[in-house]
């Protein structure tokens, strides 16, 4: 606690020496638990907030197909009747993931979780993680598996030695007179400003949290390399760079035991990153609208005080050909494609005016709703992705608990077509959970030559209403005998059945034809 601050912070240092036995960390949070009697209002941004159901109101609902989801069948508050409670549904990506809290009416008091800096954090901006739900419960979450996967943890072998701080987090109070909530809410934000511009804190006296003094600046301009979109580099617009431990292209996206940096580019591709502790890393990015990651496998070494420009950097992103189609942006989420309202009767309505549709519960059954017998078909230059492409290509439910795999069809229809020449298809996925997608080209009942797992990704990002999980990235090559010209047909098979959560949330599908 610190003179005139309305709150406390609280951090965590994990250390596991050189010597000591194997250990996994899966998960470490600090979970805060409030008055129910007096704290039932909940805010997560400035629009998703509500009156929130009780933990009684839980219990006598009825469970869904997880027991974090319940359907209210008789809830204290009447209006809530009909409405489905599950956590995840409040979710947020780390870059948003900065205050978030709970209200009471009377007393007219606010108790809220501040993040003002998220080096600590894992997973890179986009990662997503818990906030508050029904308990009363307000989390500051360290880090989890949520949306990544059980191999997402903190996993020690053979005596390494290893050591972190986690956080410091402020847990904010706030009140006034009035009954105004977003009085309330607006104050928090204005704390988070004030914690956001304090980092790094000067107050901590370990010596394992580093003061802005024990700290670097990386500036640098990141530009994109690509002769099929512009015979000129391309400033690298609003993308995402960070510096995280040196390791393979994306490995930021798997890494828990490291500290990351994150910044966004300029509109010229210039960016800044202040703060940064001492150490090396490597320098990640992506660009929204760019296929693929990118790394600068130069080792940075960052020192006490120490400026580093790395000075104009090129993206050459995976490319092997012009692109004779493309199905979605490529942004490591689906967020762009067809997502449907949720059944009449499982809607949560604080969801209903949020840009945050897809966390909707039960989307995944609204597929067999709209293609109750037949299969997905998206026809190239007719079809609009963002009306005809379902955002998870899921099992299609055909019994009460039976669900059986899809294929879904690209038709299109080529000219010119090179057969001696060599086509590359692009698959990004932006979430796998236990699937496989196995790609046919014309001829759907032949044995499939190429597929791809989301390497054995289990981010479970469709039923936590993620719209992205965990990325990546595949490409096929073969050959243009393959092809004709006239229609074609390129079928992707979700071959794991059996279960409603098997499928893949598709970031972008590109076609590509032979280098010219």
């Amino acid at each position: 606690m610190l003179p005139g601050q309305s709150g406390f912070y609280t951090y965590a240092i994990y250390e596991h020496l050189e010597g000591w036995p194997d250990v996994d960390i899966g998960e470490t949070r600090v979970a805060i638990k409030l008055q129910r009697r007096l704290f039932n209002y909940m805010a997560i941004s400035d629009d998703i907030q509500r009156e929130m159901p009780s933990d009684d109101d839980r219990s006598n609902g009825k469970p869904l197909d997880y027991k974090e989801a319940v359907l209210l069948t008789n809830p204290s508050n009447p209006s809530m009747k009909g409405e489905v409670d599950d956590k995840y549904q409040y979710s947020q990506e780390n870059k948003d993931n900065k205050v978030h809290g709970w209200i009471s009416l009377e007393p007219h008091v606010g108790f809220w979780i501040i993040t003002g800096g998220d080096e600590f954090r894992s997973g890179g901006p986009i990662k997503q993680d818990l906030t508050s739900h029904v308990g009363p419960t307000a989390l500051s979450i360290f880090f989890s598996g949520h949306y990544m996967g059980y191999s997402y943890a903190v996993s020690l072998r053979n005596g390494e030695a290893w050591k972190k701080v986690f956080g410091p987090v402020f847990f904010y109070l706030n009140s006034n007179e009035g009954s105004d909530l977003k009085s309330l809410w607006a104050d928090a934000k204005r704390q988070m400003v004030e914690e956001t511009k304090s980092w790094p804190y000067n107050f901590p006296k370990s010596e394992d949290y580093q003061s802005a003094r024990q700290r670097g600046r990386v500036t640098g301009r990141l530009l994109i390399r690509d002769r099929y979109l512009s015979t000129d580099r391309i400033p690298a617009k609003s993308a995402y760079v960070g510096l995280a431990m040196p390791g393979a292209d994306g490995y930021w996206q798997q890494d828990v035991k490291g500290y990351q940096f994150w910044t966004q580019t300029d509109d010229n591709g210039y960016f800044e990153i202040n703060a940064v502790r001492s150490g090396t890393y490597n320098l990640y990015g992506w660009a929204p609208g760019i296929l693929g990651d990118y790394r600068n496998s130069d080792d940075i070494i960052i020192s006490p005080g120490e400026d580093t420009s790395l000075g104009e950097l090129e993206f050459d992103p995976p490319r092997n050909g012009p692109t004779i189609w493309e199905i979605g942006i490529p942004d490591r989420k689906g967020a762009e494609f067809f997502i449907p309202d949720p059944a009449p009767n499982l809607k949560n309505y604080a969801l209903l005016n949020s840009t945050q549709k897809f966390r909707q519960y039960g989307l995944w059954d609204r597929y067999a709703d709209i293609y109750p017998s037949q299969d997905l078909v998206y026809t190239v230059g007719d079809s609009d992705y963002r009306k005809d492409w379902f955002f998870a290509q899921v099992n299609r439910k055909v019994g009460d608990d039976t669900y059986e795999p899809t294929t879904w069809k690209i038709s299109l229809p080529l000219q010119n077509v090179d057969p001696t020449g060599t086509y590359t298809l692009r698959i990004a996925l932006a979430a796998t959970n236990l699937a496989r997608i196995e790609v046919l080209v014309n001829d759907p009942s032949q044995r499939p030559k190429f597929s791809t797992n989301g390497g054995g990704g289990r981010d479970n990002a469709i039923a936590r209403h993620g719209i992205h999980g965990w990325y990546t990235l595949a490409s096929y090559e073969f050959p243009g005998s393959e092809l004709v010209n006239g229609d074609n047909a390129i079928y992707l098979r979700q071959a794991r059945g059996g279960y409603r959560f098997n499928g893949v949330i598709y970031d972008y599908i590109r076609l590509e034809g032979p280098a010219s």
